[in-house]
């Protein structure tokens, strides 16, 4: 069978890596075109784009980059038709994604949705356009399926394919060492993927520095970023001492006493490393004041982790909340013991809500059985 697979960010690369494995294993002549990243190509995916090239956050950025995202679902369009797949298979990223599903309707194309969009922050309207446009859809989060039926559509929950990445890591038993780390108690700083999220964050997250002296604070590099997207955020701050390491997010995690993190995936698998959190998030004044909104009084918070278990487990400072003298004060209380007791009794209890591991492995299935009804059809 062919399937064009299209994910747009680190976390879609992540677990659509993992589909592909997992659908190789199932169907033996599996051909998988893709839009995602390193790890989609490593596992056999014909990479077409890779998602460094299609990242754009917030209203303004997209505006900006217009030109370049119309250029991009053009070349889609004509790659996917030229490839004639047996399934489409969308990963999240909905402003492109919902846009090619609406198209390969009209052109008869079978649509799966793996990793829904966040329906229940944004535009849940939206719902109308998937019901006519996805055949169907895969989702992760607990919570996702009663908010579908609301909307009389029925939805698959596979469990959320975190669970098996962190489960099946190893952590580098000399990672300190590689890095020339002490043995201080670290403390993460997880800026983001993108460009200019990380621009935006890691200059705020580096004030607390200087006053956790106990303390080594060290970066987890993003995968699709050089490491010159650091160093000039570093140097209007000399004074301050970091350590930056690439590509190991998940080791940093391992041996992190706490972590400040930037809203999205990282926070749900900060919390499966049992690692106490901040969660920060700030971006331009203009997409904040349009995402404040859209969203209106639909969710109480931005972080997953505090949205699965449904209270203020973890901490959220965002947009003019997140300075650094209230970054100081909440990682301040982070650190203390009972804090750091209660919090990560909460993590137990987001790991149950989560479901079993093997969401991959169900996910595949759930693709193969639906291409194979529809051959036979």
């Amino acid at each position: 069978m062919k399937y064009y697979i299209i994910a747009g960010e680190a976390s879609g690369d992540l677990h659509g890596a993992n589909l592909i494995r997992q659908l190789k294993q199932l169907d033996a002549g599996a051909q998988c075109r893709v839009w995602g990243g390193d790890l989609m190509q490593a596992a056999g995916g014909e990479l077409r784009k890779h998602y460094r090239d299609l990242a754009f956050m917030g209203f303004v950025e997209v505006l900006k980059n217009l030109r370049t995202i119309l250029r991009n679902l053009a070349f889609c369009k004509q790659d996917i038709l030229d490839f004639q797949p047996d399934t489409l298979v969308l990963i999240d990223y909905p402003g492109f994604n919902l846009r090619i599903a609406k198209w390969a309707r009209q052109q008869g194309l079978r649509v799966v949705y793996y990793i829904s969009p966040q329906l229940w922050a944004w535009h849940a309207s939206r719902v109308y356009d998937i019901k006519k446009f996805v055949h169907k859809m895969l989702v992760i989060l607990p919570f996702e399926p009663d908010f579908y039926q609301k909307y009389n559509y029925n939805v698959t929950f596979v469990g959320h394919p975190l669970l098996d990445v962190i489960e099946q890591f190893e952590p580098d038993t000399k990672f300190l060492q590689k890095h020339h780390l002490d043995e201080r108690p670290i403390i993460a700083l997880l800026p983001g993927s993108r460009k200019q999220e990380i621009s935006r964050m890691l200059e705020v997250m580096l004030t607390v520095v200087p006053y956790f002296a106990d303390y080594q604070f060290v970066i987890a590099g993003a995968p699709a970023q050089p490491k010159s997207v650091y160093q000039s955020i570093l140097v209007k701050s000399p004074s301050v001492r970091v350590q930056l390491v690439e590509n190991q997010t998940y080791n940093l995690l391992s041996y992190a006493r706490a972590a400040l993190v930037t809203s999205g995936t990282a926070t749900l698998e900060t919390a499966l490393f049992n690692v106490p959190e901040v969660v920060c998030y700030k971006g331009s004044a203009l997409s904040y004041l349009i995402a404040k909104n859209l969203i209106g009084s639909r969710i109480q918070f931005i972080s997953l982790v505090n949205l699965i278990v449904g209270r203020l487990l973890v901490q959220e400072l965002i947009q003019h909340e997140l300075t650094p003298a209230n970054l100081r004060q909440s990682l301040l209380q982070i650190l203390d013991a009972k804090q750091t007791a209660a919090i990560q009794q909460g993590y137990a209890t987001l790991r149950q809500q989560l479901g079993n591991t093997g969401a991959s492995e169900r996910a595949a299935q759930a693709i193969y059985r639906f291409v194979q009804s529809a051959a036979s059809d």
